[in-house]
């Protein structure tokens, strides 16, 4: 007996669901919070280049370049750590403006001692002031590298390798594996290292060519929820045109601990007792973050005040204040968007670059300190912020002061997303028109009142 066309329709049915709800599942399953994505810059990546340009009687030398393809997103001191998995049972016999951070078990080398025998290295570069012999270009910076935008020509780490057991041909040797970016922390996922097209190198009198005997690349993509589990900062608003001062939402970094005591808490007050060895502790180096005990709880505010409005001009002012007494920020920098960036006139203190992440849309402003005045951003205390103001053009066509539109869309400090303050709690434009009326109204009605209560009682 044949099944009626009904059964045979529920049945497909059935599997048709189930086919599309496995399907959905292994989607899932293969998308973690690691996935990076940042809408300001879509194709940021820290790009690392490994380039074989000489083979030796058991290996090869090469040279390892790190490229920072982020738009203002730095690496900040104490700087990067680079680490990684051989692929067979190379060692490293030397470095040039790197150094590893541990040598190993070298014990079964009865002659010269390589530099690192470990299986799994880990690399850091040199500090500045390192010896020339020591150097390379772009090294020795302390793992200390710019942004993109910010500064291009130091954008850019490298240090010289020379490995061996490693094979002596482009078919012996193995790419490594498990690629790690610290930068100093968490926050990078770095995807396996492909063979590309050797590198080609031009010489200094470009007139000559030549090129890397084997070539691969490394791309590592950053996740602000992989860095850390709470958000580094947040932002607080005000105007000329009302009296309300928007704070950072409560909680916005996390929340005090009732309990916490100076040195052992979240948080410590300003007029904490011996506050200098509560943020140092004697001979002992803590980069964990101990902010001032705030609502908001964050390490960086930032704080956008509409200042004042002119005919054919508006202003603003900016301040950014530390209230991380473990952190100075050296180059930091700052991402605004806001619609009327494409107008804006003057910017006073601080550097300034228009960032077009999209083709026609000039929304986006990249902000930092000028150098040797303000790009340090002092830890937490009086010193501890900087500011600037912004004189912006009115345009007729889309300017206007109501519902929030003054104020910022988006804040970015250091590459990490900030917090905003919800959108029905922004200062608004006070309603001019109401509020006149029913103060005229108000004392006419009270005395017209009052007068026929007393002619009642006449």
């Amino acid at each position: 007996m044949e099944p009626s066309s009904s059964l045979v329709t529920v049945s497909v049915t059935k599997i048709t669901t189930l086919t599309i709800l496995l399907l959905f599942l292994i989607s899932c399953s293969t998308l973690t919070s690691t996935e990076a994505y940042d809408a300001l810059d879509p194709n940021g990546n820290i790009t690392i280049k490994w380039d074989v340009i000489q083979w030796t009687p058991d290996g090869y030398v090469a040279v390892v370049t790190m490229y920072n393809f982020q738009q203002y997103r730095h690496i900040q001191a104490p700087g990067w750590t680079l680490g990684w998995t051989w692929a067979k049972k190379e060692v490293i016999w030397s470095m040039m403006g790197a150094q590893a951070t541990d040598q190993g078990d070298c014990s079964k080398f009865k002659g010269n001692i390589p530099h690192c025998c470990r299986k799994d290295p880990s690399v850091v570069d040199l500090l500045p002031g390192t010896p020339y012999n020591q150097q390379i270009a772009n090294c020795c910076k302390g793992g200390v590298i710019n942004s993109w935008a910010q500064d291009p020509a130091n954008a850019v780490s490298s240090f010289q390798i020379s490995v061996g057991a490693a094979g002596t041909t482009n078919k012996t040797v193995r790419v490594p594996k498990n690629i790690t970016l610290r930068a100093p922390g968490p926050g990078y996922t770095c995807g396996p290292a492909k063979i590309v097209r050797p590198t080609k190198f031009i010489s200094a009198d470009k007139r000559r060519i030549t090129q890397a005997l084997m070539t691969w690349n490394i791309t590592c993509t950053y996740s602000q929820f992989l860095a850390q589990k709470t958000p580094t900062c947040c932002v607080s608003l005000s105007s000329f045109y009302n009296d309300t001062i928007v704070s950072c939402p409560t909680c916005a970094c996390g929340c005090q601990n009732s309990t916490a005591r100076a040195g052992s808490g979240t948080c410590v007050n300003p007029d904490t007792p011996h506050l200098a060895s509560v943020i140092s502790p004697p001979g002992k180096s803590d980069n964990t973050p101990l902010v001032q005990c705030t609502s908001h709880m964050c390490p960086i505010r930032v704080h956008w005040h509409v200042k004042l409005n002119y005919k054919e001009y508006w202003r603003v002012k900016v301040t950014i204040t530390n209230f991380n007494y473990r952190m100075n920020y050296s180059l930091w920098n700052m991402v605004v968007q806001h619609p009327n960036f494409d107008n804006l006139t003057k910017i006073f203190s601080f550097q300034y670059k228009s960032l077009t992440p999209y083709e026609g849309l000039n929304d986006t402003a990249m902000l930092w300190g000028v150098k040797f005045y303000n790009d340090f951003l002092s830890q937490a205390g009086p010193l501890g912020n900087v500011q600037s103001e912004l004189l912006f053009r009115k345009d007729t066509s889309t300017f206007t002061f109501e519902k929030g539109w003054a104020f910022p869309r988006r804040i970015y400090f250091n590459g990490d997303n900030c917090v905003m303050p919800p959108p029905d709690a922004y200062p608004w434009l006070p309603n001019d028109s109401s509020r006149p009326v029913i103060s005229l109204l108000l004392p006419v009605m009270t005395l017209f009142l009052s007068m026929a209560f007393l002619f009642a009682h006449v």
